[in-house]
């Protein structure tokens, strides 16, 4: 069993409990059951979705996320009063396939409400699943030429800020479906968005257009869509998945390909554990700087919403890719 399997079956699992326990109390989210105001009430699964149903929704929305602040995304569980959340919300922006736990939920609480950003986001890349951790370098070369490496969608559209343009679109319709006189301000607002959104990306574009180092190193696989839009080739040390660690023949290989590439940095990430990025960089004879893959913020994180976090990301991948 590969590690996202691993996971989506102890998600579910904690999910299906949290699902027989309601009413008994737990500390899992953020979202409270019910808005008590007259706007609709949105539950969002994690923190680039709230942020977008917040600009979209405006004042006419009472949005929270299922994520607190500081808890790594992907590894959501649901307390009791997080199904309650979903189950009386207005609509659930959520991202089938990115916290399983959140899957479930949707389809058992919130059939007719549940809203998946993924098809407005068109997610059309894949990336590595680390499935082989303890290897002997053998075994992982085997298993390398067996296929049986595995590949996934990549759920980090965000990264890319026209994807996430186009999310804010559809959401603009998805909301006045729910609250009809409310349809000209959430068109409104979602083209406001979008005009921020490409502003931002137009930045991004001119600051990464002519780079020395055109391989991006990362913690894990999170920041394929970045990179597919500005011309850098994404390689993540622990595959999709931050919690896996690469076999050490992955390890090795990612490694020397640092030193043959001429690699200056490898990226640590908030939420993750730095030690396999840091182990990486120190062995290859490279330094490190901080990533946000914008999975949620906290009081550390180097901007206040994604707008500023995001062009700390530039900021910071200028200067580690030697970029003019």
């Amino acid at each position: 069993m590969n590690t996202w399997t691993t996971r989506a079956v102890t998600a579910a699992t904690a999910s299906a409990a949290a699902l027989a326990l309601a009413g008994c109390g737990g500390t899992g989210g953020t979202a409270a059951a019910g808005s008590g105001g007259d706007g609709l009430t949105v539950v969002a699964g994690f923190y680039p979705l709230e942020w977008a149903a917040q600009r979209v929704g405006g004042d006419r929305v009472d949005v929270s996320s299922l994520t607190p602040p500081g808890a790594e995304a992907h590894d959501l569980e649901l307390a009791p009063q997080d199904v309650a959340a979903v189950s009386e919300a207005d609509l659930l922006v959520y991202l089938e396939g990115f916290q399983p736990a959140l899957d479930e939920a949707a389809q058992n609480e919130a059939a007719d409400t549940a809203w998946d950003a993924g098809q407005a986001a068109d997610l059309s890349l894949t990336a590595e699943e680390h499935g082989h951790e303890g290897e002997t370098a053998e075994e992982h070369a085997e298993h390398a030429e067996e296929g049986e490496e595995g590949e996934a969608l990549d759920p980090h559209f965000w990264l890319d800020p026209t994807r996430l343009a186009s999310v804010g679109d559809a959401l603009a319709e998805r909301l006045a479906e729910a609250d009809p006189d409310g349809a000209a301000t959430y068109e409104e607002n979602a083209a406001a968005l979008r005009a921020d959104l490409e502003a931002l990306d137009a930045e991004m574009s001119a600051g990464l257009a002519d780079c020395a180092v055109d391989t991006l190193v990362t913690g894990h696989d999170a920041f394929g869509y970045l990179a597919d839009r500005y011309g850098l080739e994404v390689v993540g040390i622990s595959g999709l998945s931050p919690s896996a660690e690469p076999s050490p023949a992955a390890q090795a290989e990612i490694t020397e390909l640092v030193r043959e590439r001429g690699v200056t940095t490898v990226y640590t990430e908030t939420l993750v554990d730095p030690a396999v990025a840091e182990t990486v960089a120190t062995e290859a004879g490279a330094q490190t700087a901080v990533l946000d893959p914008l999975e949620g913020l906290t009081d550390e994180s180097a901007g206040s919403d994604y707008l500023e976090v995001m062009r700390a990301n530039l900021a910071t991948l200028q200067e580690g890719q030697s970029c003019t």
